[in-house]
């Protein structure tokens, strides 16, 4: 689905749930992208992380530490 602005407000003017709309234009390419949002819907939080920790892990990077700068920046 490739969806240029104009597209885009029109179908929020046509009551399409904003959210659902962008998750399914994110998630389109991306079958990881696609399946955490998936688990996130469904509330399986667990494998959430799973993929987190993977994607994590393969950049080089310290889940807990990234977290945590995650988590710290939202409280601000």
């Amino acid at each position: 689905m490739n969806v240029n602005p104009i597209q885009l407000i029109n179908m929020i003017k046509n009551g399409q749930n904003p959210q659902q709309l962008m998750m399914n234009i994110l998630g389109q390419n991306n079958p990881i992208l696609k399946n955490a949002m998936n688990l996130a819907q469904n509330g399986n939080t667990s494998a959430l992380e799973m993929i987190a920790r993977n994607l994590a892990q393969q950049r080089g990077l310290d889940f807990d530490t990234e977290f945590a700068k995650f988590k710290n920046y939202l409280n601000q």
